[in-house]
């Protein structure tokens, strides 16, 4: 009997149609190489490589020496879902209470709490691709479909409403917009936010799940517009998600949350007390103190991102067999590739794929990234400029080395 045949007999049909995460296992694959001695350049993963701003570590230090270790309420502590209301009405003009605040195991579970309360099975959602890799994923598991909407290089991978609203049907239920985008790092301008703002009011069964977990990382003037800022009824049908672990340094802390109307908000709030409970309550007195007075820290940080950002595409103009547009936010360049694919690299191997490029840019260029073929494209390579500039230049280094290498 096969593993298949076993599979099929034990997992449910959800879990076999259950795609991993391709960021996740190039990442996996890459320290594993690492942790077998392997010298190897690793930008797949969208982790800052800052230190967590040092007012949330406090805080943390802080809340251990208190003893505050114990379950909270689900959806997080009331100071903290203030401070995240706070935030919300300063940065993105966006009035909640606190109790249309739901804090969440990283923005990934906010993402997939908010699809487990809004979709049935047959919905649709229409989701812009390039993509993040969980998005259709996370839509599956709510038993709901997937609707690509393609977006353009020439057109800097900008979200068009005219794009959303030529793939609507009556079974249209959600549309996920990324601005500041994974992986491409376009930002979709405000007068395009305004846009799909009045094809969505146009089409009352339609809802938004505005996922902005991006929003500090923004470069060259460019401004980042929340949705739900634009009209009462359009605040009425979104849900907006952040977390701390881009703006914040704190991937591993594991907070986002949610902001919604009230009566999402209280389903999402019954989804965490079946599910997760609270998050780790040390976590959140953490993002309480990320909150404070830590502008300065979060400016720095983006500031640098925009000197690696010009560095990495002065660098890539340069190489042969790549493009690349210029992306207005994020910490991810998305170049394509397609002129590479189907050479044969100097140590022999052709390259059929997008997926073949990355192997074996890792196995024989040693540097890893993640192939776009994860994100919806077969022509794209995601490069993550999340590290130190000698890691920068040691990474350029090999990928030129490794294009020109190719005949």
């Amino acid at each position: 009997m096969t593993a298949a045949s076993v599979a099929a007999g034990v997992l449910s049909i959800r879990a076999r149609g259950l795609a991993p995460s391709p960021t996740m296992a190039f990442d996996a694959r890459a320290k594993a190489l690492k942790a077998e001695g392997r010298d190897l350049v690793n930008l797949t993963a969208g982790e800052p490589d800052f230190p967590t701003v040092p007012k949330a570590a406090a805080a943390a230090v802080q809340a251990i020496a208190d003893g505050f270790t114990y379950y909270t309420e689900a959806v997080g502590i009331l100071p903290l879902r203030e401070a995240i209301a706070a935030k919300l009405l300063r940065d993105n003009r966006l009035h909640y209470a606190p109790d249309e605040i739901a804090v969440t195991a990283g923005a990934k579970f906010a993402l997939y709490a908010a699809m487990q309360v809004l979709l049935d099975p047959g919905d649709e959602v229409l989701i812009g691709s390039p993509y993040w890799v969980s998005y259709p994923e996370q839509v599956k598991l709510a038993d709901a479909i997937p609707i690509f909407v393609p977006t353009a290089a020439q057109d800097g991978f900008i979200l068009r409403a005219a794009e959303i609203e030529r793939r609507l049907t009556p079974r249209s239920k959600l549309l996920i917009l990324n601005s500041p985008c994974n992986p491409t790092g376009a930002v979709i301008p405000a007068e395009e936010i305004a846009a799909i703002g009045e094809m969505v009011l146009r089409h009352p069964r339609l809802h938004v799940l505005s996922d902005e977990i991006y929003e500090k990382m923004v470069y060259d003037g460019v401004r980042h517009e929340s949705i739900a800022a634009l009209a009462p009824e359009l605040r009425r049908r979104t849900v907006t998600i952040n977390g701390f672990s881009k703006a914040y340094s704190m991937t591993g802390w594991r907070v986002g949350y949610a902001a919604a109307e009230r009566e999402i908000a209280r389903a999402m709030a019954h989804l965490l007390s079946q599910t997760t409970s609270n998050i780790t309550s040390v976590a959140q007195k953490a993002a309480l103190g990320a909150l404070e007075e830590t502008d300065a820290e979060v400016a720095a940080m983006v500031a640098e991102f925009g000197r690696r950002r010009a560095y990495i595409l002065d660098r890539l103009a340069q190489m042969p067999w790549i493009r690349c547009t210029r992306p207005g936010g994020a910490f991810y360049v998305f170049p394509q590739v397609a002129d590479a694919l189907d050479r044969v690299t100097a140590a022999g191997s052709r390259l059929p794929d997008v997926d073949a490029f990355a192997l074996r840019l890792m196995d024989e260029g040693g540097l890893a990234v993640v192939p776009g073929s994860g994100f919806g494209v077969s022509e794209y390579i995601r490069i993550s400029y999340a590290a130190g500039m000698r890691t920068l230049t040691v990474a350029c280094d090999r990928l030129e080395a490794f294009l020109r290498g190719l005949r």
